[in-house]
């Protein structure tokens, strides 16, 4: 059997992926969180610019412009997974990055100042490009929150569930409360940190 026989290919997708990308980039920037409610879906990047020692390096790429997200996420309307979502007008991809912001400001070795947002919104036929602008953007820039340090996009997982270990996010930077009730075995910080020094250099 040639299983070739069987594989897309799509240079318009690809063109398609480049143009939203490259969208986003032109997009204005704003201090995490924006500052009003907006309504929509899409793709957002979290830069950070502030003196962590451990993230210096991507603290200097951000200085002059924002070009290195330390982290990329999207935010979609619930229901969307299973094609159950009906054309709403709510602020999905707002209330992400507020939740971005509540996580940032419960750590307590970060400083929500130090991070600023770009965002793309996408709707009516373009929400279809969420997952490939988020994947893409998550290949092209490798954001150290979404290569290493896992955990920042985490939730409470509830009553009942906290014998999960602790992400490697909240190992280096403690502080939400829910992940404090945690009670499995998490990384060390030591292991964390050497991780982050590694793929940095």
């Amino acid at each position: 059997m040639n299983y070739s026989l069987h594989r897309f290919r799509s240079p318009k997708l690809i063109g398609v992926v480049d143009d939203a990308i490259a969208f986003m980039e032109e997009t204005p920037s704003y201090q995490l969180p924006p500052p009003t409610q907006f309504v929509g879906s899409g793709v957002y990047a979290l830069y950070y610019v502030g003196n962590f020692p451990l993230y210096a390096r991507i603290s200097a790429l951000n200085r002059d412009s924002l070009v290195q997200p330390i982290y990329v996420g999207k935010a979609v309307p619930p229901g969307w997974r299973t094609a159950r979502a009906k054309e709403t007008r709510t602020p999905d991809l707002y209330r992400r990055l507020r939740e971005h912001s509540r996580s940032v400001e419960q750590a307590r070795n970060l400083a929500l100042v130090a991070f600023k947002c770009r965002f793309v919104i996408l709707a009516d036929v373009e929400a279809d490009l969420v997952v490939p602008v988020e994947a893409e953007l998550i290949r092209r820039h490798r954001p150290l929150w979404n290569a290493v340090i896992g955990g920042f996009g985490n939730h409470d997982p509830g009553s009942g569930r906290y014998n999960q270990a602790r992400s490697e996010w909240d190992v280096l930077h403690p502080g939400r409360l829910w992940a404090e009730r945690l009670t499995g075995v998490s990384p060390t910080l030591e292991q964390v940190v050497a991780n982050v020094e590694d793929f940095l250099r």
